[in-house]
């Protein structure tokens, strides 16, 4: 979408410096492009070799993960995906594995066995490379909670991002101390997903966006704590001083930040801003931003 093309069809040009510059103007410090296939992955490092703010994962979604059998090599696929997680390692650009998982919404692109399978491979990629994971979890948590346990000593830490399950399903992912969850607009949908998100403490909390998926519609249970709008136009009417209707931005994580300070009855918000900023460096950045996420909480914004 980010190159104006919307179900095959161009309807902009492409537009992501546009978007980028919006996201910095917001206030973002970094974004991490998700990898969600082989190629996909490539891509994402090759956009995050585009600025010094930019980082990437490398990872199979679990909708792709028949690529692995597809490829007719699954170990040489595989061996793929280590040799570039490497190579952006060596670049400092690498600093996930993933978006991986399992996703039983969504069978029809790939079988839960092939899903369980290759999930479970990517753990070794994340050893392998000493990196946290982000993952996918969608109508599974049973087998994805089983697996988590099963492989929980070959991964340092991660995120559940993009959480839209139950209060079980949280509680459950809280029980593994190495990981935190993702939440955005998916979830913040209803009146109950805020009930969930409620119970999240902050301390394991992460925001991000998805984008360009997951905005936060006017239909949301949420939307009456959104505090910060950005013009849009239709795609039909792209203007690039205007986010596109219908398709989300890095920048609107504000959006995200006003909604679970909202539900959680927080009026603190640059306080709680700074302890999610914290989460996600020190997940992501242990190396070179712990000390900055420090600073910051302590409130010595000279540093940052």
């Amino acid at each position: 979408m980010f190159r104006g093309i919307y179900n095959g069809k161009q309807y902009h040009v492409a537009d992501i410096s546009a978007v980028l510059s919006r996201a910095w103007s917001a206030g973002i410090d970094r974004i991490i492009v998700t990898g969600g296939s082989l190629e996909e992955s490539k891509e994402a490092l090759a956009i995050a070799e585009s600025d010094a703010r930019l980082f990437c994962t490398v990872g199979v979604h679990p909708t792709r993960c028949k690529e692995f059998d597809d490829s007719g090599d699954p170990e040489k696929h595989f061996q793929a995906l280590v040799s570039l997680a490497k190579e952006g390692v060596e670049k400092g650009k690498v600093v996930a594995i993933g978006e991986c998982g399992l996703d039983y919404d969504r069978l029809h692109f790939c079988p839960a066995e092939i899903q369980k399978k290759y999930f479970e491979k990517q753990f070794e990629l994340a050893w392998a490379m000493k990196l946290p994971m982000f993952l996918h979890m969608r109508a599974a948590a049973g087998d994805f909670c089983n697996i988590l346990e099963q492989n929980n000593h070959r991964f340092c830490s991660g995120v559940a991002h993009s959480f839209t399950g139950s209060a079980e399903d949280r509680d459950r992912l809280l029980s593994f101390s190495n990981l935190f969850i993702g939440v955005n607009g998916c979830s913040l949908k209803t009146a109950e997903n805020l009930d969930v998100v409620k119970g999240i403490p902050v301390e394991r909390m992460m925001i991000e966006t998805d984008s360009p998926y997951c905005e936060i519609k006017n239909t949301h249970a949420g939307i009456s704590y959104v505090k910060s709008l950005w013009p849009f136009k239709k795609k039909e009417k792209y203007d690039p001083d205007s986010t596109v209707k219908g398709r989300n931005e890095p920048c609107l994580v504000r959006q995200v930040l006003e909604v679970v300070a909202g539900c959680k009855g927080i009026v603190d918000i640059d306080q709680l801003s700074k302890t999610i900023y914290h989460n996600t460096c020190r997940v992501f950045f242990p190396h070179d931003l712990d000390s900055a996420a420090d600073a910051l909480l302590s409130g010595d914004h000279n540093t940052v």
